[in-house]
């Protein structure tokens, strides 16, 4: 990939963070891989795909037009989903 080409993404701000674990398909965490290996090539600087993963929500959910109307912003927190399941809830 060329230096000039820009990815949807853009180079990525730093911040504080909070960890959060979850599970995908392989093909998808295939593609990430993939995705942070051009990232790192667009920008020059190494990433990988779970510093890549909060970044990428961000985008989608501020392009998500009904999110944005407030949608789901609009939810009282005891409605609104939980960000993982309780650990004995998890399957065996």
């Amino acid at each position: 990939m060329s230096a000039g080409r820009k990815l949807r993404l853009g180079p990525l701000p730093s911040s504080s963070s909070t960890k959060l674990t979850f599970a995908c398909p392989a093909s998808l965490k295939a593609d990430l891989d993939r995705y942070a290996t051009v990232h790192s090539q667009a920008y020059g600087e190494a990433v990988d795909a779970a510093t890549l993963i909060p970044h990428m929500l961000e985008a989608f959910m501020a392009g998500d037009r009904g999110f944005k109307r407030g949608a789901g912003a609009k939810l009282p927190p005891s409605r609104a989903p939980a960000t993982s399941p309780p650990a004995d809830s998890l399957p065996r």
